[in-house]
């Protein structure tokens, strides 16, 4: 099982049908899909997760069931999930960090983040929307010190991929990332 996990609006729904060939509903709106959404793909299945955080139009205390959901899907499924891809905004993820940790709180991104190497699960973060991103660079290295890890880019080139899920872009490299780390966790869980 390989799941994709991230905020609402993200890209996560575009990048599994760029990947895959396979149509999953997508929207505009953030919070379009509210439930796990399984595809099988290539003996796989593939696991379109509800976006957490904001949602249009979506009351606060249904945000929070949803993102309860998601970590009790994950917790109940972790033995069978080979890799999770956590997909965010390149453009806007830092300065939505920067906000909650101005309030004291851990953003949710960093959260999803620690839980999955929590429960071991093999992780890729795949930096969507790159197209719009001015230095990336910059930006990756910044987003690996928020996610609390030390070093580069040049460090976690197999675990931070930037990518535009809307053009294509760096998805060969996402696809062979995937297949690595699937294979790693095969030999890990022997």
């Amino acid at each position: 099982m390989i799941i994709f996990v991230g905020r609402s609006n993200v890209g996560k729904s575009t990048l599994i049908f760029r990947l895959t060939g396979k149509y999953v509903k997508r929207g505009k709106r953030p919070g379009v899909t509210r439930k796990p959404i399984e595809i099988g793909w290539r003996g796989k299945t593939i696991v379109d997760m509800p976006g957490f955080g904001f949602m249009s139009g979506v009351p606060k205390h249904v945000q929070e069931k949803i993102k309860t959901e998601i970590v009790h899907f994950i917790e109940d499924n972790a033995d069978k999930i080979e890799l999770a891809v956590l997909v965010v905004d390149g453009k806007s993820t830092l300065e939505i960090i920067e906000r909650w940790e101005k309030r004291g709180e851990i953003p949710i991104d960093v959260e999803f983040f620690q839980f999955l190497q929590e429960l071991n699960i093999p992780t890729i973060v795949a930096v969507n929307k790159m197209d719009k991103v001015k230095n990336l660079n910059a930006t990756i290295n910044r987003l690996i010190e928020k996610f609390g890890l030390n070093g580069t880019w040049e460090d976690y080139k197999d675990t931070f991929v930037p990518i535009s899920a809307k053009f294509g872009t760096n998805l060969d490299q996402l696809r062979k990332l995937i297949e690595e780390k699937i294979k790693e966790s095969r030999e890990q869980r022997g």
